[in-house]
C-alpha cells in the first residue's frame, strides 16, 4: 500500500469513526446518563436516512431538507420520551429492552408503510459534489471532508455543552444522583426529556448526512446499533470523550482491516476478520478496563 492510498484509507477510517461517534454519543447519553438501554437507537439512524431521502426530494434542496429532518427528529424524540421512555427510568433492564424492542418493530412497520421496502439513494448537494485531486488517478470527495468537519464541530459543541454550561451541569448532576438533583429543585424529568430528544436527533442526523454516501435501505440501522454499542462499551458509559476515542479506534480498525493484505496459506485473512476485529478490541480493553477507557469505576 503506497502512502497516498494509506492516507485515503486513514481519512475514510476517521470519517467512518466520526460518523459512528455521532450515533454512539446519543446512545451513551441515553444509556450512561439516563440509565435506559435503548436498543431502538439504530432505528432513529434509519429514520434519519429515510427522512433525508423524502424531505430533500420534497423540498428539492439538501440544506432545507436537512434542517427540516432535524426538527422532525427532535419532536419525535420529545414525543417518544413522553409516551414511553419516561416510564422506564425506575424499571429493570429487561423491561427497557422489551419496550425499546417494541419500538424497533413499530418503526420497521411504519417505514414499510410510509416509504416502502425499496433501496433509495440521496444525491450529494452540488456545493459539495467535487473532489480534491491527490494524484493523477486518485481524488478525495469534498463531501466526506465536510461530513468529518461537521462531526468534529458537533463533538466540540457537545463537550462544551456538557462540561461548561448550566444545562450540562444539571445533566451531570442527574447522572450522579437523581434524587438529590430533584431535591435541589431541578426538573430532572424535563432534563431527561431533552437528553433523549438530543440522542434521537444525533442518530437521525447521522443517518441524514450519511445517506448521500450510502444506500438508504430497510434494516440499515441494525449494524450501526451493534457497532455503536461496541463504541459505548469501549469508551465508557456516559463519556463523550470516550465515545470519540472509541469511535475513531473502531473506524480505523474496521477500515484498514478490510483493505490490508495479510496472506496465510494463500488466503487473505484480514478482510474476512475485519468485522470480528472490533469485538476483539472490545474484549481486550474490557480485560484491563471493565468500565471502558474513560468510564467511571465502581
Amino acid at each position: 500500500m503506497d502512502a497516498i492510498t494509506f492516507f485515503i484509507q486513514a481519512m475514510n477510517g476517521i470519517q467512518y469513526g466520526l460518523l459512528l461517534f455521532l450515533v454512539a454519543t446519543g446512545l451513551t447519553l441515553i444509556f450512561g446518563i439516563m440509565g435506559v438501554i435503548n436498543i431502538a437507537h439504530g432505528s432513529f439512524y434509519m429514520v434519519g436516512a429515510y427522512l433525508a431521502w423524502s424531505l430533500m426530494g420534497w423540498f428539492g434542496n439538501f440544506w432545507v431538507g436537512l434542517f427540516a429532518g432535524v426538527l422532525v427528529a427532535l419532536f419525535l424524540g420529545l414525543a417518544l420520551e413522553w409516551l414511553f421512555i419516561r416510564f422506564l427510568y425506575d424499571r429493570d433492564h429487561l423491561q427497557q429492552v422489551l419496550v425499546t424492542y417494541g419500538l424497533i418493530l413499530i418503526f420497521s412497520e411504519l417505514r414499510s408503510i410510509l416509504w416502502g421496502d425499496d433501496v433509495h439513494s440521496v444525491p450529494i448537494p452540488e456545493l459539495l459534489s467535487g473532489s480534491i485531486q491527490l494524484t493523477e488517478n486518485l481524488a478525495y470527495p469534498i463531501y466526506r471532508l465536510w461530513l468529518s468537519g461537521v462531526c468534529i464541530v458537533i463533538a466540540i459543541l457537545m463537550y462544551v455543552g456538557i462540561q461548561h454550561t448550566r444545562l450540562g451541569m444539571m445533566i451531570r448532576a442527574g447522572e450522579s444522583d437523581r434524587d438529590m438533583t430533584k431535591a435541589l429543585g431541578i426538573n430532572i424529568g424535563l432534563v431527561y426529556r431533552f437528553v433523549f430528544a438530543l440522542g434521537v436527533s444525533l442518530a437521525a442526523f447521522s443517518g441524514m448526512i450519511s445517506a448521500p454516501i450510502a444506500s438508504v435501505f430497510p434494516g440499515m440501522g441494525n449494524q450501526v446499533l451493534i457497532v455503536s454499542f461496541v463504541v459505548v462499551v469501549i469508551g465508557g458509559l456516559g463519556s463523550i470523550k470516550g465515545a470519540m476515542v472509541a469511535a475513531l479506534m473502531v473506524g480505523l480498525i474496521d477500515t484498514f482491516g478490510k483493505v490490508l493484505n495479510v496472506n496465510i496459506l494463500g488466503i487473505n485473512i484480514l478482510p474476512e476478520m475485519a468485522g470480528m476485529s472490533i469485538f476483539a478490541l472490545m474484549a481486550i480493553i474490557l480485560m484491563f478496563r471493565p468500565q471502558g477507557i474513560f468510564g467511571k469505576g465502581h
